[in-house]
C-alpha cells in the first residue's frame, strides 16, 4: 500500500492596538472588537482574569470592566465574577493557578467560540494563554499587557507557558491571542523596577537587528530613566514593531534551535531561578545582555568600543549589571544554565552572539571559562563603580 503524506497549514493573523484609557466608555477600540463581526449571530462570551498587582494599582479596574461592556449585554455577554489572580513569577509557578483558570471556565462555559480575556504582566498573560490553550484544545485569548516588558515582547507574541520542576516554561504552547490591546495608561502605575525593566528587550532585539533602533536608546536613556511617556511610547511601538516581523519572517512556533530573540536570555533564565525570582525578568536580561556582549567582545567580534557603549547605555538606564549569584560555579549554578538551554531546543545549543551592534551571529558552543572571564568583568567594573 502506498503512503499517505499530509500538508496542510494554518494561517494566523492578529493586530496589536495602541491606545489610552481602554476602559472608558468613550473609547471605541475594545468594544469595536468584540461587536463589529457581523458573522457571528450569539452574543460573544467572555471571562475576564485579572493580574492583582494591577487591581491593588487601579482598584477601580473590575468595576470599570463591568461598566464599559454593560451598554453591550445584548451582543457581549461578560461574566461577572472576574478571576483575580497574583501576578509575577508566581502566577507561572503555582499549577493551583492553572487549575483556578480551567475551573471557572468550565464552570462558566467558556467554549471555542468564547474569549478569555487576561489583564497583567507578563506572568499572567503567559498562565492565562496556557489555560486558555488546553482548555478544549484551545480557547480564544485577548491579552491586555499592563508592563512595558509584555506589551513591547512577550504579551504580542505566539508564546504561553508556565514553570515546572523548577525550570522555566517547561510546560507551554505555541497559541496566538486573537488580539492584543496596548493600553499605555497602565504605564503610568508602574514602579521604577517594572518601567525599566521592560526597556533590557528593547536593547536586545535592537543589538541583534537595528543598529539605528539601539542608537535612539542609547540616546534617549536619559529620557527613559526619567520616565518619560513620549520616548517609552515609542520605544514600546518599535520593538513591538519588530519582534511581530521576527515572528512571521521565520519560524513563529520555533520548530528548529534558531532563537534569536533569546540573546541574553540563558544566563537571564537561570539567574531569575538562582535569586528565587527576586530579578525581574527583564532585570536578569540586562546581565545576560551584559555576559553576551562581553563574550562576544572576548572573543574579537565586538569593539572595545561598542562594548563600551552597550553597558554604559544599561548603566544610564539604572540597571545592575552584576549580581554576586553569578558566581555560583557548582552543579546547580549559572552554567548549568547552559546545558538546560540545550534541553530547551531540543538537544543542539544555539546562542546569539554580536558581530557588531545591530548584527547577531549564532554560535554553537560557549566555554565555561569564557563566560568565567566575562562574570569576572563585570564583577570588576560593579566593584569600580561603587567605589
Amino acid at each position: 500500500m502506498n503512503n499517505l503524506q499530509q500538508d496542510f497549514s494554518v494561517r494566523f493573523s492578529y493586530t496589536v492596538f495602541f491606545t489610552e484609557h481602554l476602559f472608558t466608555k468613550t473609547n471605541p477600540t475594545l468594544s469595536d472588537f468584540f461587536v463589529k463581526p457581523a458573522s457571528e449571530e450569539t452574543r460573544k462570551k467572555l471571562l475576564f482574569v485579572l493580574d492583582s498587582g494591577v487591581v491593588d494599582t487601579h482598584p477601580q479596574l473590575p468595576a470599570a470592566i463591568l461598566d464599559y461592556f454593560a451598554p453591550l449585554a445584548d451582543r457581549v455577554e461578560i461574566v461577572a465574577d472576574l478571576l483575580i489572580i497574583p501576578g509575577g513569577e508566581r502566577a507561572k509557578n503555582d499549577p493551583a493557578f492553572v487549575e483556578q483558570i480551567v475551573n471557572a471556565i468550565d464552570q462558566y462555559g467558556i467554549d471555542r467560540h468564547s474569549f478569555v480575556v487576561a489583564v497583567g504582566g507578563g506572568s499572567i498573560l503567559d498562565l492565562v494563554g496556557y489555560a486558555a490553550a488546553i482548555s478544549h484544545r484551545g480557547i480564544r485569548h485577548v491579552r491586555i499587557p499592563t508592563t512595558v516588558l509584555s506589551q513591547n515582547d512577550s504579551g504580542i507574541g505566539v508564546k504561553n507557558g508556565v514553570n515546572y520542576r523548577g525550570k522555566k516554561n517547561f510546560l507551554g504552547t505555541f497559541a496566538p491571542p486573537v488580539a492584543v490591546f496596548n493600553d499605555s495608561d497602565f504605564l503610568l502605575t508602574l514602579d521604577d523596577r517594572d518601567w525599566r525593566a521592560g526597556i533590557s528587550e528593547a536593547i536586545k532585539v535592537a543589538l541583534i537587528k537595528d543598529s539605528t533602533f539601539f542608537g535612539w536608546i542609547e540616546a534617549n536613556a536619559h529620557l527613559l530613566a526619567m520616565r518619560d511617556m513620549e520616548a517609552m511610547q515609542y520605544l514600546v511601538h518599535r520593538c513591538a514593531e519588530m519582534h511581530l516581523q521576527h515572528i512571521a519572517g521565520g519560524d513563529p512556533f520555533e520548530m528548529g534551535s534558531s532563537r534569536p530573540l533569546d540573546f541574553g536570555h540563558w544566563s537571564a533564565h537561570k539567574l531569575e531561578q538562582l535569586t528565587n525570582f527576586e530579578l525581574r525578568h527583564g532585570e536578569a536580561v540586562a546581565i545576560g545582555i551584559a555576559l553576551d556582549t562581553l563574550y562576544s567582545n572576548q572573543l574579537g567580534w565586538l569593539t572595545n568600543d561598542d562594548t563600551d557603549r552597550v553597558l554604559a547605555t544599561l548603566r544610564t538606564l539604572g540597571f545592575s549589571l552584576y549580581n554576586p549569584l553569578l558566581d555560583a560555579d557548582n552543579s546547580e549554578g549559572l552554567l548549568r544554565g547552559l546545558a538546560e538551554f540545550r534541553e530547551h531546543l531540543g538537544g543542539r545549543l544555539t546562542i546569539m552572539l554580536l558581530q557588531a551592534i545591530g548584527r547577531g551571529v549564532e554560535v554553537h558552543e560557549i566555554t565555561n571559562d569564557g563566560v568565567r572571564q566575562a562574570i569576572a568583568t563585570l564583577r570588576q567594573n560593579e566593584l569600580s563603580t561603587t567605589v
